[in-house]
């Protein structure tokens, strides 16, 4: 929640709160009738407050935000050539992408997508 929204939200409580007391005090002795139309007023500006904090929508994240994945391996690692599971051609790492947290890759020969699954080594 926003600092804006949470003003909003205080100030809107207050109105209601004072606007209720400037009516419920209209009807005892010492009230006018003048007072009723103060609380009333004071009621509809805090209920569109509270309309108008409700209503408006957080800022989207920005669509050219970029996610680093750094893995950390133990010393002396040998890569192997990362070959395609349906034709066997060589893939890069620009073939290689990360979809929903998974490694997903898409083969530039046959055009076959698949997600990359770790074997135990044992």
């Amino acid at each position: 929640m926003t600092a804006g929204k949470i003003i909003a939200y205080l100030a809107a409580a207050i109105l209601i709160f004072f606007g209720v007391l400037f009516i419920w005090g209209a009807f005892s002795p010492q009230g006018s009738t003048g007072w009723i139309a103060i609380g009333l007023i004071s009621v509809v500006i805090g209920m569109a407050l509270i309309w108008l904090a409700g209503r408006s929508k957080p800022a989207a994240a920005s669509a050219g935000e970029n996610v680093t994945l750094k893995i950390d391996l133990p010393a002396n690692v040998n890569m192997d050539t990362l070959k395609c599971q349906s034709c066997g051609g060589e893939l890069k790492m620009e073939n290689i992408q990360m979809i929903a947290g998974a490694p997903v890759v898409n083969c530039p020969y046959c055009h076959t997508t698949y997600q990359l699954k770790e074997e135990p080594k044992w």
